[in-house]
């Protein structure tokens, strides 16, 4: 198993663990787990190959993958009523997600020789576009747009370290990992320690 698809089973299973809670938490049935599930774990990569010109999406070339979503909605289905806090725990899943989907995106458009910007674009859209799915079909706030929290921030520039780790010279597996750091860090700094990005304050106009 190659390191892509390795980062790709990875991101499926622990974002589908995000979707399979959020049902939880929107009292759905089996069903509406498995969807709800799926749709978080593969809609990031799904926008990224089809905005990178896939042949196929990785989940239609591979879809053996969709059985990690799948036990991962099922276990949930059974187990989610022993957890105290589901909010708690799907914010740090997501990070955990968004740190694995993040380098999976990049080093899936690095394969294809795509350029820097449309590195960081993958990057960001494999990690965030899964989890928007999930909450606005949940009727949740999104977690991507909640208001100051780095998450986009995290994505992106974990994106970016890999491409400044590749120009200083490493290896890729070893740009891909920084990006996984960089991008849980800021998540993690963000949820733990209250690292926020300035946001937009209205005023009043002044009158001259």
């Amino acid at each position: 198993m190659t390191l892509l698809v390795a980062l790709d089973y990875l991101s499926v299973f622990v974002f589908a663990l995000t979707g399979a809670l959020v049902a939880s938490r929107a009292q759905l049935d089996i069903v509406g787990f498995l969807f709800v599930a799926a749709l978080t774990a593969v809609g990031g990569g799904t926008v990224r190959d089809v905005l990178l010109g896939q042949d196929d999406v990785f989940w239609v070339a591979n879809p053996a993958i969709l059985s990690s979503a799948a036990i991962a909605a099922i276990a949930v289905f059974f187990g989610a009523h022993l957890i105290e806090s589901r909010l708690r725990v799907i914010t740090w899943l997501d990070a955990v997600a968004l740190s694995i989907a993040v380098p999976a995106g990049v080093g899936v458009a690095l394969t294809l020789g795509s350029a820097p910007a449309i590195v960081l674009i993958m990057g960001v859209a494999t990690g965030c576009f899964g989890g928007l799915m999930r909450d606005v079909v949940c009727n949740e706030v999104p977690l991507v747009l909640k208001q100051g929290e780095l998450y986009v921030t995290a994505a992106f520039s974990g994106a970016g370290s890999a491409l400044v780790a590749l120009w200083a010279g490493l290896d890729e597996p070893v740009a891909l990992l920084a990006c996984a750091g960089v991008t849980f860090t800021l998540r993690a700094g963000s949820l733990l320690l209250g690292w926020r990005l300035p946001v937009y304050r209205s005023r009043p106009p002044r009158n001259r």
